[in-house]
């Protein structure tokens, strides 16, 4: 069942992804930021109670073993989602979508305290190759010596990492919970999208002194955002709770096949030979970690 999950949140994350870049060239990173948390709400909010009727209310034993997990999943998300777009401004589409894909590794990797995962030698030979791999996509040989400066490297790492925080951090707050695991994620979700509308919302009507600031850019294309990520994480969500994060985010690297094809035909980028050998390098580095963390 999660594989099939886990299939329909990378493909809408995919299309979703690459509508949210063109929103965030038309209006700017906070309005592309904050428009898949409020404008994907009322779907996910019909989702939870759906998830009510059919497999019955969950209860909160402890407050704070939900409210700071899942509260850190929102700041994270919403941080990793900038980072990303940020990314896509001074890097690439794919390139920065790429990047961000090094999440895997780095939730196998942050599981091991919290989640309480293990990781054996393949994995490290994993992780290792997946930084060497993020090397190579990303530096220009030609000014090697100022590598480290490459705004688009730390954007895409950066926001690999947030992701990875929010992934571990979701199923913390899922578990917390007591009752069905699906509404519990719906629980989640609903709170962490909730929590991300308040503070962005807030943000976007604070500078532009204009309570229906929100509303008033690009509303058509913040729908579709906001729909498909509603789609997407309701799938991430669901997938986190019933297995581990690490294998759900990696058979979501098939979500790859759609960046590339949106990078090709829909901006118009082009692939060097360099890009594809690192993004290549971190698939694999992904599938080293997972396979060999899951038992």
């Amino acid at each position: 069942m999660w594989v099939f999950i886990t299939l329909f949140a990378a493909g809408c994350q995919s299309v979703r992804t690459a509508y949210q870049n063109t929103l965030a060239r038309e209006t700017g990173f906070l309005h592309a930021t904050m428009s898949r948390s409020l404008y994907g709400l009322p779907l996910v909010s019909v989702y939870l109670v759906v998830c009510w009727q059919i497999f019955g209310w969950v209860s909160i034993e402890k407050h704070l073993d939900f409210f700071i997990p899942a509260s850190i999943c929102a700041i994270a998300q919403v941080m990793a989602t900038y980072f990303m777009l940020r990314a896509f401004q001074t890097g690439s589409f794919a390139l920065g979508t790429l990047l961000a894909k090094t999440e895997a590794v780095l939730v196998a990797l942050i599981g091991l305290p919290l989640l309480h995962h293990t990781l054996s030698i393949g994995s490290w030979i994993g992780i290792a190759l997946g930084v060497i791999g993020a090397i190579v996509m990303s530096i220009k040989w030609s000014n090697i010596r100022q590598s480290y400066k490459d705004i688009s490297l730390l954007l895409g790492l950066g926001s690999g990492l947030c992701f990875a925080i929010a992934s571990v951090t979701s199923s913390m707050a899922t578990h917390s919970l007591s009752g069905s695991l699906i509404t519990s994620a719906g629980v989640t979700l609903w709170y962490v999208l909730a929590l991300q509308s308040i503070i962005l919302c807030g943000i976007q009507i604070y500078k532009s002194k204009d309570m229906l600031a929100p509303f008033k850019q690009e509303f058509s294309l913040s729908c579709k955002v906001g729909v498909l990520s509603s789609l997407g994480s309701i799938g991430w969500f669901t997938g986190f709770a019933l297995v581990n994060p690490a294998l759900v985010k990696t058979l979501g690297q098939i979500e790859i096949i759609g960046t590339l094809y949106y990078s090709k035909v829909r901006f118009a980028e082009k692939l060097t030979k360099q890009q594809w050998l690192g993004g290549v390098m971190i698939l694999v580095s992904v599938i080293l970690v997972v396979t060999s963390t899951i038992k």
